[in-house]
């Protein structure tokens, strides 16, 4: 691959729900640009963008590809990013390197929960939008219905075809460019006359096409109004405007079919015509000392460099490669780069560029370019590299907590000593993912965006070298008490030699909120002083155990009240123990009960499945609060206990047939209602008596 200076690359992702023919579409494009001699296909596992095995199995797009096309003297690097919603991690950090956001929505199904999500991140990072409608030639397609639906999910935005299809469903032939009122055929590589009964549709869609150039330039709407039209790179130049304008909001919109390669040279060209240079994007930065700045446009190869790790994969064979966009500066082999997040010095040694799985080396890449690193030691998903003398690092994307949680348990011994250090590399690199030891359920716990999402990290831990079960995660409960309560226990023992002697007397009482409390209240020296630590280390040897059904115990004032030693027998172990036995008898004598924790849920549906989502919330415990309508979703607001939707995402998934999202965020721990209480406290004492 030759060297493209800025000016001739173009950072494009292609973003969308799943389904909506991205793969198919990006294969199209660079069998077009003659990367490809054949074009593959998602059934046949052939793709250049699905390339790894587990996206292979599922027929799905699981992580973000890069895919240069070389095209009329340009670059134009591709982001092909996964539509399924468990990877949405995937989808923000390419969108937040690219220079564009190109929204694929499928002409059958029109706008979906995918699309939506995308737009919405799209918005964060203020990136220009282009359409386009793919799928045109499936069964019951529609261009004119599929732009209805557009203006009624995002009404704020004027969408303004530049293509329109010649024919729909089976009779797709080709596009009509509205720009240069030609058409099309086929790949659209050639340019043909407009069929006469499509002329008149096609002059008055230019005519919009026209108003909307003009609208985003004062001297472009002046010779609109004096001369009744404008030239072909004026509707261009002045479209490449409209769609940066945050006040215009206008976006392009062309038309496709990926698997029948239709209209998608045009859409090459689009590509080059309507997204910025990377010289012109500005970029936002956190300074050593914590304060933002915005790095300002024009960027160069002779501005100090800042470039941002979006994407970092393992491979057991060649190790780690970090994907990373260049924002500024310029990168060469062997370049020693100050990776500005971990305070160390990297150097570059294996540089390239990848074209799904195939590996392109090279020697430099310039300001805007993607490219590739193996085998960096200290760089993961989120750093920045910059100078050392003047460090900074991007403004990583927000990402959304973890909705979908399992149990770990490693098959072996081997695989328990390398399961930390696999999920720690696998955490790294995925920013959506996490791993903790749960210290309130004795439990190591993964989690994710989704089943899948979690699937699909254990089978890439096994491949490079850990066995890994899951076991259904545990709620993580606690237990207290709603009255007081006391007891006393002796604890005697006596075996020949020196015995062991102590009694304590306690008092339990509710501390709503306040945790634990330890409090001496002997008079007249029954116990000597000098026991309560003893004493303190039984009751709290309970709390983390738990009394009720193994989990901790919280918001309890303990009082030692009385008590008797022994002047010879008296030590610490048996004040322990009968601390420990005198907490768990007045402990119980206190009207225990078990608390759950309470998170507040939003569901987004369409609004037809409103109320099928509302129906299965209140099988679950849940109370709702609030419904809302945002465009045509509507927004379920409701409380629910944790252990109600454990597996919410995959019920979710079920009922609205993948249209529907959701988020889940902690409110606070409330008592369980006895009838359930009952069931886990039943399932503790067989597990118990099991083990």
């Amino acid at each position: 691959m030759r060297e493209y200076t800025s000016d001739k690359i173009r950072n494009v992702a292609l973003v969308g729900h799943q389904s909506s023919g991205k793969t198919s579409l990006v294969e199209a494009l660079l069998f077009n640009s003659g990367a490809l001699s054949r074009l593959g296909r998602i059934e046949e596992k052939t793709t250049a963008s699905d390339w790894e095995d587990d996206e292979k199995e599922r027929g799905l797009s699981l992580s973000t590809s890069l895919l240069p096309i070389e095209f009329n003297d340009h670059k134009i690097n591709i982001l092909d990013t996964p539509g399924y919603t468990d990877f949405q991690g995937e989808v923000k950090n390419a969108i937040r390197v690219a220079d564009s956001v190109v929204v694929v929505v499928d002409a059958v199904s029109g706008v979906e929960v995918g699309t939506e999500l995308a737009w919405q991140y799209a918005e964060v990072y203020q990136q220009p939008i282009i359409v386009t409608i793919n799928k045109v030639d499936r069964e019951n397609a529609s261009f004119e219905r599929t732009m209805d639906s557009l203006r009624q999910s995002f009404p704020d935005y004027k969408f303004v075809p530049v293509m329109i299809p010649i024919g729909e469903e089976a009779n797709f032939k080709g596009v009509i460019n509205l720009v240069t009122l030609k058409a099309y055929f086929d790949a659209g590589a050639t340019r043909s006359d407009i069929p006469a009964d499509m002329e008149e549709a096609a002059r008055a869609a230019h005519v919009t096409l026209v108003e909307a150039a003009a609208e985003a330039d004062d001297k472009l709407i002046e010779k609109y109004f004096s001369t009744g039209d404008l030239t072909s790179d004026e509707i261009r130049e002045g479209m490449r405007k409209a769609a940066r304008d945050a006040y215009l909001k206008t976006v392009p919109v062309f038309v496709t079919s990926g698997t029948k390669n239709i209209g998608t040279v045009p859409l090459l060209e689009a590509l080059i015509v309507y997204v910025n240079a990377p010289t012109e994007r500005r970029f936002q930065m956190i300074l050593p000392d914590g304060e933002h700045e915005y790095n300002t446009a024009p960027q160069s190869d002779d501005k100090g460099l800042g470039a941002y790790v979006f994407k970092t994969s393992n491979d057991r064979f060649v190790g780690t490669l970090n994907y990373f966009r260049i924002f500024a500066g310029s990168i060469s082999n062997e370049t020693r780069a100050w990776n500005a997040t971990r305070s160390v010095e990297e150097r570059f040694n294996s540089l390239m560029v990848l074209r799904g799985k195939e590996q392109i080396a090279v020697t430099k890449l310039h300001c805007g370019d993607i490219g590739v690193v193996a085998k960096l030691t200290h760089t993961f998903t989120g750093d920045t590299f910059s100078s050392k003398d003047n460090p900074f690092q991007i403004v990583r994307p927000e990402f959304p907590a973890p909705l979908f949680k399992v149990a770990l348990s490693p098959r072996t011994q081997a695989d328990s000593s390398k399961m930390g250090q696999i999920l720690t590399s696998l955490s790294n690199a995925d920013p959506t993912l996490r791993w903790r030891q749960d210290p309130d359920v004795r439990q190591t716990v993964l989690e994710g965006m989704g089943d899948i999402h979690i699937a699909v990290m254990l089978v890439r831990a096994e491949r490079l070298g850990v066995g890994i079960d899951t076991l259904p995660p545990k709620v993580p409960y606690r237990e207290t008490i709603t009255a007081g309560g006391s007891a006393t226990y002796r604890h005697k023992k006596q075996t020949g030699g020196a015995g062991q002697f102590g009694e304590v007397s306690l008092q339990v009482d509710p501390n709503p909120g306040a945790g634990y409390e330890f409090a001496w209240a002997v008079v007249g020296g029954a116990v000597s002083r000098s026991f309560e630590p003893s004493i303190q280390k039984g009751v709290q040897s309970i709390l983390e155990e738990g009394i009720l059904a193994g989990f901790p115990i919280i918001d309890v004032k303990v009082t030692v009240t009385d008590g008797k030693e022994h002047p010879v027998d008296s030590k610490d172990i048996a004040f322990q123990i009968a601390g420990r036995e005198a907490f768990k008898e007045s402990f119980m004598a206190a009207k225990p009960v078990l608390l759950e924790p309470i998170y507040e849920i939003r569901v987004t549906v369409p609004e037809a499945m409103m109320g099928d989502i509302i129906s299965d919330l209140n099988t679950r415990r849940a109370r709702v609060q609030g419904m809302d309508n945002v465009g045509t979703k509507s927004v379920v607001t409701a409380t629910v206990p944790l252990a109600e939707v454990m597996r919410y995402g995959t019920d979710l998934r079920s009922i609205t047939g993948g249209r529907g999202i959701y988020t889940l965020s902690y409110l606070s721990h409330e008592q369980v209602p006895a009838h359930v209480a009952q069931n886990v406290i039943a399932a503790h004492k067989a597990e118990t008596n099991h083990g």
